[in-house]
Order: structure tokens, then C-alpha cells, then sequence
């Protein structure tokens, strides 16, 4: 179960997440104070429950909740609140619970057992997020449980968001010198750093427990794909939700993009 609490008041988020971690401890509680990184939060992950507390300075629950239905149409929205008066608007919204401050265990309780959407178990080896989590949309960042990876050297990152835009298909060395190096002739000494360099990224990845995303084969190398959960690859899936994320910019620091940026644009736009 992927929940979310969002409060104006990180006392009340603290609590809300006790509660959950005590009640479900196999799930996955994010707390938040600020509406827009819950829902930055939300259009990367599939929610299952929100709670909301409905009067906050930037962006009311009730509004939040439309926008997180809007990501998730089964999201299971649980509206807390000191006031009854919102009780109409959360009903409203088809709303899973309304919960009166301040909260009590039972009352959270009471309402994951009775939530309009129930949650079901994925299937083993279907989940919807990965601990590697691949940001392509807008500029190109690589994630391990939310971390940004840190890299020795820029081409190291480089070299895996082209191997990512490959979609997992088998790149030559001459292929990588090819892209990393584009003004360089493919000698011995640039072959030398390319292995340097595949090297460092290895290590790289191995501090974060990443030993099997960059694979030799053929000759070549290829990324697992299925090891990574990336907007990219969502959007080809036909995922409506990552459909919105899609603003016309695709790694956007790289020029060897400028292919799949131009195909993401015309297939967007219906060119």
C-alpha cells in the first residue's frame, strides 16, 4: 500500500504516519507540508490512499483531491480536518473517509477498512515503481530509492541515458565512443577511456547496490530495462498518467535526443 498525508502542520503529517507504519507496516508513508511536492510525489507513484487535511495556505484539500483524482481515478481520498462543515464537499468528491482532528488510531483504522478502492497485493514482479526510477521527461536524472545516483564524471551519466534511450537494445563501443566523444576519432587511447569510463559507472552504481543495470553482451552494452521504472518507457505503454507529465522536453541536455524528441513531439501532437 503506497499512502500519502499532506498537512500544513508536520505535527499532524508525524502522526498520521506513526499511525499508518504502526497499521500497515508493509506500506509505503510519505508525508508532506507542501501540495505540489505531494503531487510530484503522486504523478511518479500509483497512490492508493491520501490523506488530506482540507484548509491549507497554497492549495485547499478539496482542490488537492481533484487534482490527485485527475493522476489516479481509484486513489482512495481520506479527508482530515477539524471542521465538519467540509463534510458535504468531501462526499462529494466520493471520498473514502472524513476524519475529525485530532487523530485517533481507530478512526484510521476504521476507514482503511472500509475504503472505497480496495487495495489488492500486486503480482510479484509487476509492482508499479522500482527502487531505480528513471526521470527522461525534461532534463535526464537516475534515482535509487529517491536519491539523485551520484556519478564521477558527466559522461557516466550520459553514457547510461543513451543506453536508456536505446530501450535496451545492445550499443557497440564504437557506438558509445561514437556519442560521448562525437569529435574524436575511435583510436586505442579513446577505446582505453570508454572502458575507464564504464568502469566508474559500475562502481558508481555498485555503492548504491546496483550490480546488474548495465549488461555486456554481444559485444556490447545494454540496459536491463526491466530493472527501472522510467517515464520513457511508461509513455510508450500507453500510461495516461505519465501522458501528462509529457510537456514537449525529453533529455533535454543531451543532442543525441534529438531523434526521440522530435518522435515524442509529432506522436503527441498527432504529426
Amino acid at each position: 500500500m503506497i499512502t500519502i498525508t499532506v498537512d500544513d502542520r508536520q505535527l499532524v503529517v508525524t502522526r498520521v504516519i506513526n499511525i499508518l507504519t504502526k497499521l500497515v507496516p508493509d506500506g509505503n508513508h510519505s508525508g508532506f507540508t507542501n501540495t505540489k511536492q505531494a503531487l510530484q510525489y503522486a504523478a511518479d507513484h500509483t497512490v492508493d490512499v491520501a490523506f488530506l487535511d482540507v484548509e491549507m495556505p497554497d492549495m485547499n484539500g478539496i482542490e488537492l483531491a481533484k487534482k490527485l483524482q485527475d493522476l489516479n481515478a481509484a486513489v482512495n481520498i481520506i479527508f482530515i480536518t477539524g471542521y465538519k462543515e467540509y463534510m458535504p464537499d468531501a462526499f462529494n468528491l466520493y471520498a473514502s473517509g472524513y476524519l475529525l482532528k485530532p487523530i485517533r488510531e481507530d478512526d484510521v483504522s476504521n476507514a482503511l477498512a472500509h475504503l472505497r478502492y480496495p487495495v489488492t497485493e500486486k503480482e510479484a514482479g509487476k509492482e508499479n515503481h522500482h527502487d531505480i526510477r528513471v526521470q527522461c521527461f525534461g532534463n535526464f536524472e537516475i534515482y535509487y530509492k529517491e536519491e539523485v545516483i551520484a556519478f564521477p564524471r558527466s559522461r557516466c551519466k550520459e553514457m547510461i541515458a543513451y543506453l536508456i534511450d536505446r530501450k535496451g537494445a545492445v550499443c557497440t563501443n564504437d557506438m558509445l565512443m561514437g556519442i560521448l566523444w562525437p569529435d574524436r576519432d575511435p583510436n586505442s587511447s579513446l577505446k582505453s577511456m570508454l572502458r575507464t569510463l564504464i568502469a566508474d559507472t559500475r562502481r558508481a552504481l555498485e555503492e548504491y547496490g546496483i550490480t546488474d543495470l548495465i549488461v555486456k553482451e554481444n559485444g556490447g552494452l545494454h540496459i536491463d530495462v526491466s530493472k527501472i521504472d522510467c517515464d520513457y518507457f511508461s509513455y510508450l505503454d500507453g500510461d495516461l498518467r505519465v501522458e501528462r507529465k509529457y510537456l514537449g522536453e525529453y533529455m533535454s541536455q543531451y543532442s543525441f535526443a534529438e531523434l526521440t524528441r522530435a518522435f515524442l513531439f509529432n506522436n503527441h501532437n498527432g504529426i
